[in-house]
């Protein structure tokens, strides 16, 4: 599985990963902090034998992409295992999601994941995952207690593998 993602600027990543520390300890999951999962933002998800095809489409798109912002204003859950900040799908998030996607699916023989297509999307930054339904509570209070709304810049894009999840290759993107 590959993954096109969105990294932050410095300060607004070691915010969130002090975040992502704090469910890891008070939870005693520590899947993320164990597979050293960074913060970011999944925009692309996909299987692909393609592999420099699409590092050549991407490059192509990203680098006309600028920096932009992000705000992350609530705490959310999927499937009782995954809980995450939530971004407020702003014009700048929407069109990476459709950029990225055009670019994608033009390549051969490629699966893009449903969950991230445009208009299906859930944007979101991954705090703790395969958590226990005791995990998730403990996640919850902590993350009540220590988040507020956080704004910062997207300053990069990855193209990375899971399992474990190593990045490709990542495209700083310019200051605006």
């Amino acid at each position: 599985m590959y993954l096109v993602s969105l990294y932050f600027d410095d300060k607004t990543a070691r915010k969130i990963q002090g975040l992502i520390n704090k469910v890891s300890v008070v939870s005693g999951n520590d899947f993320m902090t164990n597979n050293n999962v960074p913060p970011h933002i999944t925009i692309a998800a996909f299987q692909s034998d393609e592999e420099d095809k699409v590092i050549e489409l991407l490059d192509k798109r990203i680098k006309d992409i600028d920096r932009g912002e992000i705000i992350w204003a609530s705490i959310g859950v999927f499937k009782s295992s995954v809980i995450f900040l939530a971004p407020v799908l702003n014009e700048y998030l929407h069109n990476l999601s459709v950029n990225i996607y055009e670019g994608i699916s033009s390549v051969e023989n490629i699966s893009i994941s449903k969950f991230y297509l445009p208009f299906n999307w859930m944007p979101h930054t991954t705090i703790g995952k395969k958590l226990t339904k005791e995990e998730l509570m403990l996640a919850f209070q902590e993350l009540e207690k220590n988040f507020t709304t956080l704004s910062g810049l997207v300053t990069k894009i990855a193209l990375s593998k899971t399992n474990p999840y190593e990045d490709i290759i990542v495209w700083h993107l310019d200051k605006k």
